[in-house]
């Protein structure tokens, strides 16, 4: 955890969201405005710079200063973190078991929930009008703000207060998961079939890589969405993409 101490410079000690999300996630920002960031919907930066904008009579920049780059970073550091802790905790495993298990821990419910029981909701600023029509509440925007926050501790402090902030926050739904999940590609199957849709396609985009080491990506497609997965092997692939795509539809 990342020391609590001091104030960093510009720091807004008069701002008591930020300062509690601090406390929940266990680091203390040198660049608060990271935090801040992470917590900004691309809905309230645009509007503010809309703002911005007539008033200087100049157009505005639509984007910066918007999670959205954060959750960028924040989704690599996580997968990386979340493989590592799982080598940790499943030696014996191989990827056919382990890519599930990763597939569902970063899937957009269960960081959704995450963000929920943080207390990101409420600390995320949305538009005005954003806010009424309760967007956040939608899964996505939910998920993306526990990313955004990760990308943000690992910018501000590095790996290690990353995956100690990581660790922390999925420690329960890490030790659930006792046994491997149901394989993605079945469970997606079931899904499709309970709704009367059709079985799902899945294709291989790219081949690359030397053949001790490939690397396949595959494409699904089901119900009018698609998905893909990336790893060393075509099943894992496959098993990846279907829990990315059954991800969209819960």
């Amino acid at each position: 955890m990342g020391p609590l101490n001091g104030a960093a410079p510009d720091r807004d000690e008069t701002d008591p969201v930020l300062a509690g999300i601090e406390r929940t996630v266990g680091w203390r920002f040198a660049r608060p405005e990271l935090l801040r960031e992470a917590l900004t919907h691309r809905s309230a930066a645009h509007e503010m710079q809309a703002q911005g904008g007539r008033r200087n009579r100049r157009p505005a920049n639509k984007g910066q200063g918007s999670n959205e780059r954060l959750e960028f970073i924040g989704d690599r550091v996580l997968g990386l973190l979340m493989a590592e802790w799982l080598i940790e905790r499943f030696p014996r495993e191989q990827e056919g078991a382990l890519g599930p298990r990763l597939a569902r821990l970063v899937s957009r419910p269960i960081l959704a929930k995450i963000a929920v029981e943080l207390g990101f909701r409420e600390a995320l600023s949305v538009a005005s009008h954003e806010d009424r029509a309760g967007i956040r509440d939608a899964a996505n925007v939910l998920a993306d703000s526990v990313e955004a926050v990760l990308g943000a501790i690992y910018l501000d402090g590095g790996l290690d207060p990353a995956r100690a902030f990581m660790r922390r926050a999925w420690d329960e739904v890490m030790v659930a998961q006792a046994l491997p999940p149901k394989d993605a590609k079945t469970a997606l199957q079931e899904w499709l079939l309970a709704r009367g849709l059709a079985l799902p396609v899945y294709e291989l985009e790219s081949s690359t890589g030397p053949s001790h080491a490939p690397h396949f990506v595959i494409r699904v497609e089901a119900a009018g969405r698609s998905a893909t997965g990336e790893a060393g092997s075509k099943r894992a692939a496959e098993s990846l993409a279907a829990a990315s795509l059954l991800g969209q539809f819960q």
